[in-house]
């Protein structure tokens, strides 16, 4: 068969490439403890799963507007307001199937062939495949746990170039769980300033899961909002993300033109999840606060686990979900006949040998490292490291 070329510019998310393999492990009766994907334990909250109910005996079932109905959208406006003190109205909100869609959106209707992107590392798993499937070119600038994996002001101005188009960068970030305070984004802000022809694509998705303070947006800064593309959802502050619902807030010509691509793709989303959205954003934010804190109390609880774990060393997540530790200590050690040559053999290793899944460092753009999820149980996190701790011991010189 000749496929398209289109298959050869990017590569297949490992993240979910770990947890299909996990899947297909547990399917041949081995117990795999899994610490790769980033999903929420919880379900859903119940007031949530009754507002969808009401939606389906209310026959909200009929084809949605592109970008979302419009009492949803006012929502999100609501929740903007509400949380982060950003006035948008109906007309900049986009509603797509999961913040990944509207990530793709945003960039399939912003980057042409040859535009550079800048991407701090490390990055979420999709952003460098999105850029290239636009055809866009990756920039990319290393950070460092010393530097709490986040870059400053002098490494962006250096990245800068006549060619760069868009800035993509997450906070609290996937995998690190690194958050820039507001006099970071400020500093940031002010090389951007100097550019004006770069646009900001800021991925909030995981902002109530925040250990440290206050939610910060780069979309704060007037002088800058104009070319902020803010991407949000449900998934991960609501226990939502078999619902695929994400939201984008930008000027409205940006809106317009993340309409555009979705209505070839998608058309609108899902009208039953929308519903439940609605109640998501506008109601009592108590489950979602209490689902962050259980989050925090995990995070303690992994952190402690690691001081026990020589070679593996990372900054101290202030959100999210994830450790991600550097693993390079382990390279060149053997198991049996076989070399841990890098991270991703330490994480087949893993897999194989401990039983626990979890994703190379390669995918977020840092080699050395490997990231562990702990949205999981506590029971399963001190089981998963457990195992993880014996297999490493078992490692040879």
């Amino acid at each position: 068969m000749h496929l398209s070329s289109f298959l050869q510019r990017f590569n297949e998310p490992e993240t979910l490439k770990m947890a299909k393999m996990g899947r297909e492990l547990r399917a041949n009766g081995i117990d795999i403890i899994d610490l790769s994907l980033g999903e929420p334990d919880f379900d859903t909250p119940d007031h949530i799963k009754e507002a969808a109910i009401k939606a389906i005996h209310d026959n909200w079932s009929h084809y949605t507007p592109v970008a979302g109905f419009l009492d949803l959208r006012e929502a999100v406006c609501s929740k903007l307001k509400r949380d982060n003190n950003l006035d948008y109205g109906p007309e900049n909100i986009v509603v797509s199937t999961g913040a990944k869609q509207c990530l793709a959106n945003a960039v399939l209707a912003l980057v042409d062939e040859g535009d550079e992107v800048i991407i701090p590392t490390p990055f979420w798993v999709s952003y460098s495949e999105l850029v290239k499937i636009a055809r866009g070119t990756v920039v990319e600038i290393k950070s460092t746990p010393e530097q709490g994996f986040k870059i400053t002001a002098p490494q962006l101005e250096k990245a800068i170039s006549k060619k760069t188009k868009l800035l993509v960068f997450s906070s609290p970030c996937n995998p690190s769980g690194a958050i820039y305070t507001k006099e970071e984004l400020s500093a940031l802000g002010a090389v951007l300033l100097k550019h004006p022809g770069i646009y900001i694509l800021s991925d909030e998705i995981y902002e109530y899961i925040n250990f440290v303070g206050s939610h910060q947006s780069i979309a704060q800064f007037e002088a800058l909002k104009d070319r902020v593309i803010l991407v949000n959802g449900l998934s991960k502050g609501f226990a939502m993300t078999g619902w695929r619902l994400g939201y984008t807030a930008a000027h409205v010509t940006i809106a317009k033109a993340c309409e555009k691509v979705q209505g070839q793709f998608t058309s609108g989303a899902n009208s039953i999840a929308q519903k439940a959205g609605i109640t998501a954003l506008i109601s009592d934010l108590r489950p979602t606060l209490e689902m962050a804190k259980e989050f925090g109390r995990r995070r303690n609880k992994v952190l402690e686990i690691m001081k026990d774990i020589p070679g593996m060393e990372c900054p101290e997540p202030d959100g999210a979900f994830y450790i991600f530790p550097d693993v390079s200590a382990y390279f060149g050690k053997k198991a049996g006949a076989s070399v841990i040559a890098n991270a991703s053999d330490l994480c087949m290793y893993l897999l194989h040998t401990a039983h626990v899944s979890s994703v190379m460092g390669d995918a977020f753009g840092e080699p050395n490292c490997v990231r562990f999820s702990f949205a999981n149980s506590m029971q399963n996190i001190e089981e998963g490291f457990k195992r993880i701790k014996e297999a490493l011991v078992r490692l040879t010189d």
